[in-house]
């Protein structure tokens, strides 16, 4: 298990303050890796845990650094739903494949998801409506978005730091992509999200606190879903896999 967690550090380049600390992060890893080992064994589920870049981390740590959405101040509009007449909905979708989506960012330990999760959406129709795929900047919604009215700047232009920072009026003068407005997703109505995957990008809230989602690795994620929102995510597709739809 020493070998297994010095080749961790390794590719993740995990650096610690002290012995101590890289003890205490070793004990840590080491359950994650028994937690880890025992579910992929039993192999009685369509998806896989891995001692990723979360494995030094209990699950109260991840929480805390990872899940900080506030599901409960988000309020739904009581507006029509522009997609509800859409009627010709694929059987699959992946805006990935379609030039909608930007690589995969890693928020760090700033509790930023949702910022990651509405310049994602954001990124995708501005490419649809434009032709253009351009990275937005979520650190501009971090430092100046506090009112709900923001347009966007881009990643070049506005960089991500991982932290709260001021919001820089000079470089909000240069907007790469203006967003007018917003619509919600009829809750708890899989047919209507599926309608709205379909035509765009879609900002969506989660709850990921579970272990088992901390330490995914790879397949369809079939783990507790609880109902206490606290993870923002883009959802870029739907489809099917051997005989189970995602």
């Amino acid at each position: 298990m020493r070998l297994r967690y010095e080749q961790w550090m390794t590719r993740y380049g995990r650096v610690y303050g002290s012995s101590r600390e890289k003890e205490v992060r070793y004990q840590i890893f080491k359950d994650n890796a028994a937690l880890v080992d025992s579910f992929n064994a039993a192999g009685d589920k369509p998806y896989k845990l891995g001692t990723n870049q979360f494995a030094d981390l209990t699950n109260e740590e991840f929480k805390t650094t990872r899940c900080r959405f506030k599901g409960h101040m988000c309020s739904l509009q009581e507006e029509s739903f522009r997609y509800e007449n859409v009627s010709a909905v694929p059987t699959a979708m992946d805006w990935r494949k379609k030039g909608a989506v930007t690589p995969i960012k890693d928020q760090g330990q700033c509790g930023s998801c949702w910022a990651f999760s509405a310049v994602g959406a954001m990124e995708g129709i501005t490419q649809l409506s434009t032709g253009k795929l351009i990275s937005l900047s979520e650190q501009e919604l971090v430092d100046c978005d506090t009112k709900g009215e923001d347009q966007g700047c881009g990643e070049t232009n506005y960089p991500y730091t991982t932290a709260d920072g001021s919001c820089s009026a000079s470089k909000e003068g240069n907007p790469a992509a203006t967003i007018k407005g917003y619509e919600d997703v009829p809750a708890n109505n899989e047919v209507a999200l599926m309608k709205a995957v379909s035509s765009q990008p879609i900002s969506v809230a989660i709850d990921a606190g579970d272990s088992s989602f901390q330490l995914y690795e790879s397949g369809i994620f079939t783990g507790e879903c609880g109902t206490e929102l606290d993870h923002g995510v883009t959802a870029v597709g739907y489809g099917e896999s051997g005989g189970m739809k995602y």
